[in-house]
C-alpha cells in the first residue's frame, strides 16, 4: 500500500482528502500544522507528499525545502489557495513537482497523484548511452552528474531528468506536450507553466555564464539542446 503525507491546516479539507485517498487504496498520514508535518516527514518514508503553503509554525515552502533535502525523488504536490505566479515560481524553485489551486476537484488531485506515483521508480530510459557530450557540456548518466567546461553543475532531480531527456534527443525539437508526458508522466494540462519554469532554471545553470548557448526555444513548437541555435 502506497503511503501519502497530507499537510493541511484546514481540518475539513485535510479529512476529506484523507478519506478520498483511503477509499482509493492509499495509506494516509495527516498533519494539521507545519511542525507536525516536519516531524512526520523526518521520521517516516512516504511515496508522495501533499502540502499546503499557509501553515502554522512552519510554512509549506520551508517544509518543501526540508523534505527535498532528505529525499530528492518523492513527488510533492502543493495544494493551496495562493495562485499567484510568484507563489508557483517559489514552490517550483524549492522542489515542488506540481501545484494545485483551491478550490479543486478531488478527481483531478487523484489523477495527478497517480501519474506521479507511476513515474516514481520507473526506468528513465532504455538507452545504453552512459555519457553524453554536447560541446563542453557532459552528462554522466551513471553518476547523475553534469559538468560544463569542467565545472560541476548542481541540478535537482527534475532538472536533471529534463536535461537528460533533451540531451538524448540532441538537436530535435521536443514539444511541451512530449516533455510533460516523458519527464512528468502527465498527459493533461496541469494549469501551470511548470515546463517553462524548469527550462528557465536550466538556462540559468547551463547557459547563463557561457557565451555559447545550448538550450534553445523554437517558438510555438518546443525546446531543443544543441550546439547550434
Amino acid at each position: 500500500m502506497q503511503k501519502i503525507l497530507v499537510v493541511e491546516d484546514e481540518v475539513k479539507v485535510a479529512n476529506a482528502v484523507k478519506q478520498g485517498l483511503e477509499e482509493n487504496g492509499f495509506e494516509v498520514d495527516v498533519a494539521y500544522d507545519g511542525r507536525i508535518g516536519k516531524g512526520l516527514a523526518a521520521g517516516n518514508s512516504y511515496d508522495l507528499v501533499i502540502l499546503d503553503l499557509n501553515l502554522p509554525h512552519f510554512n509549506g515552502y520551508e517544509l518543501c525545502e526540508v523534505i527535498r533535502a532528505k529525499n530528492n525523488r518523492v513527488p510533492i504536490i502543493m495544494l493551496t489557495a495562493l495562485g499567484g505566479v510568484d507563489d508557483k515560481m517559489q514552490a517550483f524553485e524549492l522542489g515542488a513537482d506540481d501545484y494545485l489551486v483551491k478550490p479543486f476537484d478531488f478527481r483531478e488531485l487523484l489523477a495527478r497523484i497517480r501519474v506521479f506515483l507511476k513515474r516514481v521508480g520507473a526506468e528513465p530510459t532504455q538507452s545504453t548511452q552512459f555519457k553524453i557530450a554536447i560541446a563542453d557540456l557532459e552528462i554522466d548518466r551513471e553518476k547523475k552528474e553534469v559538468t560544463r567546461a569542467g565545472k560541476k553543475i548542481a541540478l535537482t532531480a527534475k532538472e536533471y531528468q529534463l536535461l537528460e531527456f533533451l540531451a538524448l534527443h540532441k538537436g530535435k525539437v521536443i514539444s511541451k506536450l512530449t516533455i510533460a508526458e516523458k519527464v512528468w508522466d502527465i498527459d493533461f494540462d496541469t494549469g501551470t507553466n511548470v515546463i517553462e519554469v524548469y527550462m528557465n532554471f536550466l538556462r540559468k545553470k547551463i547557459d547563463k555564464d557561457f557565451d555559447s548557448k545550448l538550450l534553445h526555444t523554437k517558438t510555438g513548437m518546443g525546446y531543443y539542446l544543441s550546439e547550434e541555435p
